[in-house]
């Protein structure tokens, strides 16, 4: 008879915010797909948890994958963790619950604390409706065409963000998206709890480097709804035109509203030249 996966949230900075549920799962389960045992050892010390761990990350997804599906389809139960927060969610083990999926393995949900959730409740930001677009990619190019495709999105926008890198970030986020608000949180649930809720200008200026400390969530305002641009060339070339005016170069602005306009970038460059002279 098949074990079961189950999904286990875990603190994201307070170890009291661990769940009862979520302590007797992991002290039930047969094994722990760990993301770093380093770290999940820690937990398991705090609260008495003898559990064998594995180690489960995104390097050995495949053949590691594999192994707890056997082990589960020969009828061990297996609880699955990150470091902080829910698993899967940004994270490796979205693929392990595919794989289950794909074979049919029961898969639970011990629900947890997220920093997704947490931080978009005190950002001060529209929560009715928004989007998670976790970690921006490092690849100028990807990360690039990242930002790009949000500049229109109405919606809150949430992201994950290492100390190292906000400062480059809310550059690019200030030259992308133009000033908008947007919430700083940080060390969430620690005791240096922090949010900020300010401006991307202002964001720029208070971080200039990288010597902020801990792991940030970034909530940034939604672009403004504006009536829909006319279907005609010289509506699209309007659109271009507004694009410059936020800091893109007359290629980067041509290509964005073909993209979104459906004309071609070259038509669209060629009569913003004219407009030029």
């Amino acid at each position: 008879m098949s074990g079961k996966l189950y999904v286990v949230g875990t603190p994201i900075g307070n170890l009291s915010d661990f769940s009862p549920r979520a302590i007797e799962t992991l002290q039930q389960a047969d094994f722990i797909a760990a993301e770093d045992t380093r770290v999940t050892i820690k937990l398991l010390n705090r609260f008495d948890i003898h559990t064998p761990m594995v180690s489960y990350h995104k390097f050995n997804t495949q053949d590691q994958g594999e192994e707890i599906c056997q082990r589960i389809e020969q009828g061990e139960n297996c609880a699955i963790v990150s470091d902080a927060g829910m698993p899967c969610i940004s994270d490796p083990g979205e693929i392990l619950v595919r794989q289950c999926a794909e074979r049919n393995i029961p898969v639970c949900v011990v629900p947890g604390p997220t920093a997704l959730a947490s931080a978009i409740a005190i950002s001060g930001l529209p929560t009715g409706r928004f989007t998670f677009e976790g970690f921006l990619t490092v690849n100028k190019p990807n990360r690039r065409e990242h930002l790009l495709s949000l500049i229109n999105e109405p919606r809150t926008m949430v992201f994950y963000e290492a100390p190292h890198k906000l400062s480059a970030t809310l550059r690019d986020m200030y030259h992308y998206f133009g000033n908008r608000k947007i919430a700083i949180v940080r060390e969430l649930t620690k005791v240096h709890e922090e949010v900020i809720r300010t401006t991307l200008e202002k964001a720029v200026e208070l971080f200039p480097d990288d010597r902020v400390k801990g792991e940030i969530v970034l909530v940034i305002e939604g672009a403004p709804v504006t009536k829909k641009q006319d279907d005609t060339l010289e509506g699209a070339v309007t659109l271009a035109m507004e694009l410059m005016e936020n800091g893109f170069s007359p290629s980067d602005a041509a290509k964005e509203s073909a993209r979104m306009t459906g004309f071609k970038k070259g038509e669209i460059y060629k009569q913003l030249l004219n407009e030029k002279q």
